[in-house]
This record gives C-alpha cells, sequence and structure tokens, in this order.
C-alpha cells in the first residue's frame, strides 16, 4: 500500500509540474519581457526596463525591442547612436502622412543611446547618454540617463541636473584621423522641449515614415523598416509610395536631396510651422525644401550678420550665405542648430558648400 500510495504522489507531483511548466512556457510567449508600468515610469535605473538583454551595455535588445535608423541622421558632435522602439503587448502605431511622426499608442518607448567608439586613449568604447521618449496619457515626457564610467548601469537624471543640463569632457577621434576634445553637452529637459516642441507639445522628431521608409539589417534579415514594423504587429499600414528622405552621406544620391534630407533632420524641427523658430523665414521639412524660397535662397535673413552676409543663401557664394556662416560657427550666439554641438560638422558643412555651388541664378 505505501508503495502504491508513493506511486500515485509521484504522478501527481509530475503533473503538476509539467501543467506549470507549460503556463510559464504560454507566459513568456505572450510578453516581450520587457519590465514597463506607466504609472512608475521613468525608473531611476536604466536597467531596471530590461530594455536589453546581457551586458547592458552591448545593447542587445530583448524581444519585441525593435532597432530602427532614420535615413539621415541629427548630427551630435560625432557621436554613434542606436536606437530603438518598444510598444505594449496588442497596440499598434498609425500612419497620418509622409512628413509627420506615426502615431504611437500609450505606452511607446523611443530609446535612443549615444556613445562613442574611438574614445581616447585606446579608441575605446563608450556610451555616454541614453534618452527615453515615453508615451504616456497625457503626452510624451524625456528622461535622461547617464551612463557610468564602469559601464554597467545609466541613472535617470532628475533634479537641478535635468534643469540646467551637464557637459561631460570627452575625447575621441573621427574618421578623418582627426582627435577632437570637446565638452559633450547633457542637456537639461527645457532644451529637450525646445527641440521636440510643436504646437507647444513634446513630439518625436525622426520617426517619421519619409525616414523609416529604407532598409535595414535586422538580426534575421535586411527588410524595410516600415514593413518591419507591420510584420512585428507595431504598425497598421502604411501606403506604398512615400516621398522619403535619403542618407546625405550617400554621394550616389542627387545633391539637392542629400542637403534637403540633412537640412531636414538636423534644422527642421525648429524651422517649421508651430515650432521653436516658427517665425524665422525659412521652413526646412524635406516635404517643403522642393520650393527654393524655403529653403532660403535669395531670401533676406531676419538676422543679417553684416552687409556681406545679408541673404540666407547666396546662390553660387557660400562665404557669403547667412546659412553657412551659422553651419560653420560654434560660437553660441550665431551658431545652427543652437543645440546638441559643440563641435562643427565639417561634412554637413561641405554638403551646404557643394549645394550652394551649384546655384546660378542672380538675386534681385
Amino acid at each position: 500500500m505505501k508503495k502504491l500510495y508513493f506511486l500515485y504522489l509521484w504522478c501527481f507531483m509530475a503533473l503538476c509540474s509539467c501543467k506549470n511548466d507549460e503556463k510559464i512556457e504560454s507566459i513568456e510567449e505572450g510578453t516581450s519581457f520587457v519590465n514597463f508600468n506607466i504609472d512608475a515610469v521613468p525608473y531611476g535605473k536604466l536597467s531596471t526596463y530590461n530594455f536589453f538583454t546581457g551586458e547592458l551595455k552591448n545593447l542587445t535588445p530583448n524581444s519585441k525591442v525593435i532597432p530602427y535608423e532614420p535615413a539621415s541622421s541629427l548630427f551630435t558632435d560625432y557621436a554613434l547612436k542606436k536606437r530603438f522602439v518598444w510598444m505594449p503587448a496588442g497596440t499598434r502605431a498609425g500612419y497620418e502622412s509622409d512628413d509627420k511622426s506615426l502615431n504611437f499608442p500609450v505606452g511607446t518607448v523611443l530609446i535612443k543611446n549615444f556613445y562613442y567608439n574611438t574614445i581616447q586613449p585606446g579608441n575605446t568604447t563608450k556610451i555616454i547618454e541614453t534618452r527615453l521618449m515615453i508615451r504616456k496619457s497625457g503626452g510624451w515626457i524625456f528622461a535622461e540617463y547617464l551612463w557610468n564610467d564602469a559601464q554597467t548601469e545609466a541613472e535617470l537624471v532628475t533634479g537641478t541636473d535635468f534643469t540646467s543640463g551637464s557637459f561631460k569632457n570627452i575625447s575621441f577621434r573621427k574618421e578623418n584621423n582627426t582627435v577632437l576634445t570637446t565638452d559633450y553637452r547633457i542637456p537639461s529637459e527645457t532644451e529637450c522641449f525646445a527641440c521636440h516642441k510643436l504646437d507647444n507639445k513634446p513630439v518625436p522628431i525622426g520617426v517619421k515614415p519619409q525616414n523609416l521608409n529604407v532598409m535595414y539589417p535586422y538580426s534575421n534579415g535586411v527588410k524595410n523598416q516600415l514593413q518591419k514594423l507591420v510584420d512585428e504587429g507595431y504598425l497598421q499600414s502604411y501606403p506604398s509610395s512615400i516621398a522619403s528622405t535619403v542618407n546625405y552621406k550617400d554621394t550616389g544620391k542627387p545633391l539637392d536631396l542629400r542637403l534637403r534630407s540633412y537640412l531636414d533632420i538636423n534644422c527642421a524641427h525648429c524651422h517649421q510651422e508651430n515650432a521653436r523658430c516658427d517665425y524665422r523665414a525659412i521652413r526646412l521639412s524635406f516635404s517643403k525644401t522642393s520650393s527654393l524660397t524655403n529653403l532660403g535662397v535669395c531670401v533676406m535673413a531676419d538676422e543679417p550678420i553684416d552687409q556681406s552676409l545679408e541673404k540666407i543663401i547666396n546662390p553660387g557664394n557660400p562665404s557669403k550665405s547667412v546659412m553657412h556662416f551659422r553651419l560653420s560657427s560654434t560660437d553660441e550666439a550665431d551658431r545652427m542648430p543652437l543645440l546638441g554641438r559643440t563641435v562643427v560638422h565639417d561634412e554637413g558643412v561641405e554638403l551646404l558648400k557643394q549645394w550652394i555651388g551649384t546655384l546660378n541664378q542672380n538675386c534681385p
């Protein structure tokens, strides 16, 4: 009898164990493993979200944390970037127009990591900061995380540090082997809002269909980024024809498209209607710059530098164009963009110079 009792007991325990295992598997298959409580975020540590697996510094995305990259990237003192998007299970974004950010659902998190892989001495890799934009019921909020020197954790920047911003001194090597040393700017909340402001509300910048309608090398193969979002259940649909930006570094693309794409990602978020620089004469969104007037060609500057620098774009004369002057300056009183950089983007300035050199019309 005792043997029979223990046999029944063993079978019962084994059956319960199997049922528990099945329950765990079904839970894992139905979740993304990300730890996200919309009422508790932003968390104090980046690791708490569980966006990444393995060592945090490797930025290996967890399940349903999808990498993305706009066709042209915003210049931030030559920092490299790794971007990801995550959405709660069962939610999807919607398409509104080519040049308007996808309409993301509540709970969406946009993750942007800023790093260098040539920090001196030794050409080491160091992540400087991670910026999150989190869609809450009342709108988007910003969360800034600063990485420690050991690259084991990134802590939420709060209080006066997020109010006033801060600097981090770095030295890095450019692709042309020039070594630059600068005080990299960690933005304040006010600075984040200044660039992300539209209709006096915070909005994302780079996640527009026009910027994502390009191929991306995912771990399981190359695919169009918008189609990837559809396949992941993150996007309802998108039109087959989108007026898309290009990679401004791609010399195989037309020069004007490269320049317009560069200005769109670096300048258009301020130089558009109901944004920070609404009062300025130029409109630099990609959808607007097929017009040379919107680009500033032969347009008098709102704030001329001097008599030789009065027009925003002086055809054939980069050195007499206000836009070229501002992109070439690091003086806070003159430089553009005002935020996001402390050094000159030589390649961007050269692109603008080449494009201005192709213009041959005479201004009235």
